[in-house]
């Protein structure tokens, strides 16, 4: 497994309840500011595998992404369930649910090559 795609999900599996994180916040906390869409294709083709909390992660302006009428029912029923509510466009309150790791949480450092 590449560093980054290993930092992505230790970052993912961290969201707490209650909480979301954007594409992008997410790539740039795992050390490339500019890997959102390979954010995407990791929750895509990895959750299942190792049981992210897939639910939990927005775009850049706190929207659903999903365009699949079930799976996005899915993601506001989840998130709901844990008290983050979607208006009707499907937008959250990043002010208010947005998870900012700490920066003592020990990823694996993001200068590795890969």
């Amino acid at each position: 497994m590449q560093p980054f795609t290993k930092r992505v999900i230790e970052i993912i599996q961290r969201i707490p309840e209650g909480y979301v994180m954007t594409y992008g916040q997410i790539a740039e906390v795992a050390g490339s500011p500019r890997g959102a869409r390979q954010v995407v294709r990791i929750l895509h083709s990895m959750s299942a595998a190792h049981k992210l909390p897939w639910h939990r992660v927005v775009n850049a302006k706190g929207i659903i992404a999903l365009m699949d009428e079930e799976s996005r029912f899915k993601q506001i029923l989840y998130l709901s369930s844990e008290g983050v509510l979607a208006d009707e466009a499907g937008r959250v309150d990043l002010e208010k649910h947005r998870y900012w790791p700490e920066e003592t949480d020990n990823f694996a450092p993001p200068d590795e090559a890969e």
